[in-house]
């Protein structure tokens, strides 16, 4: 079997479906109701989660562990919607562009629009792109 690569030769194409499923139902869901496992479920070993507009790179399941452990800490109430979706079994990836709607413990409701980019290693994340319209709220946290 050729090496692992981005939407590269040799992926597995799931359904259509699974892909909404696993971004939104497991992953966001996972997130804004801050269920540590249920997120962590969605990762490979291996994982990659960049936070591609300020460089910040959480690089295997413990690094992603820690930052979601802050980001959980650090904002009392998460909201992801208003999702459109683009997804490309041949590549085993999906787009997602959508609203958050986070309030930091103690302070006022931020605003973003963001964008990731999720390239699957059979039915789990190995590779995520973050694209954030304001500060970097993905923070590396104490692995």
């Amino acid at each position: 079997m050729a090496e692992w690569s981005e939407g590269g030769p040799g992926q597995s194409p799931l359904p259509y479906s699974f892909y909404i499923d696993i971004v939104t139902k497991r992953y966001f869901d996972g997130v804004d109701n801050k269920q540590m496992e249920q997120v962590l479920d969605c990762f490979t070993e291996d994982a990659i989660l960049t936070e591609v507009t300020s460089s910040t790179v959480h690089n295997g399941k413990a690094a992603i562990r820690a930052m979601f452990a802050k980001l959980f800490a650090d904002f009392s109430e998460i909201w992801h919607g208003n999702f459109v979706h683009t997804a490309d079994p041949r590549t085993n990836a999906i787009n997602s562009q959508f609203t958050v709607l986070i309030t930091p413990v103690g302070g006022s409701e931020l605003r973003y629009e963001n964008c990731n980019r999720f390239y699957l290693k059979g039915d789990r994340f190995h590779r995520v792109y973050v694209y954030m319209s304001g500060e970097n709220l993905l923070k590396e946290g104490d692995a």
